[in-house]
C-alpha cells in the first residue's frame, strides 16, 4: 500500500514536462522556401527594381493616401511613396499540392 503514494508522486508531474509550441498562423507553412517580401520603409522604386510591375496598382485612397500595389502571390502597401505593409496571398494548400516541382 505505501508503493501506492509513491507511484502517484511520480506520475503526476509528467505531463508538466511537456513544452507548448506556439506558431502564429502567418508564419506557419513554407514560408523559408518562398521569396522574400517588400521591407517596411522600402520606396516605391526599390519595389519596382526587386519585383518589378506590379499586375495591379490601386489609386491612393485617405490622408495620408494609402496606395497598394497587387502581384501574383503578394501585395503591398505604400503610404506617400514608402512601403508600410506586404501581405502575401492565401494559397489554399490544395493548390499547392498540384504546383510542379521546382
Amino acid at each position: 500500500m505505501p508503493a501506492l503514494p509513491l507511484l502517484l508522486a511520480l506520475l503526476l508531474p509528467l505531463p508538466l514536462l511537456a513544452d507548448t509550441l506556439i506558431i502564429p498562423i502567418g508564419e506557419q507553412g513554407r514560408e523559408a522556401t518562398l521569396p522574400p517580401l517588400p521591407r517596411l520603409g522600402e520606396s516605391k522604386r526599390a519595389v519596382l527594381e526587386r519585383f518589378g510591375l506590379a499586375d495591379e496598382e490601386h489609386p491612393a485612397v485617405g490622408k495620408p493616401p494609402i496606395s497598394r500595389w497587387d502581384y501574383r502571390e503578394f501585395s503591398v502597401y505604400f503610404e506617400y511613396d514608402h512601403v508600410i505593409n506586404s501581405v502575401r496571398h492565401h494559397q489554399p494548400r490544395y493548390l499547392e499540392s498540384l504546383k510542379e516541382p521546382q
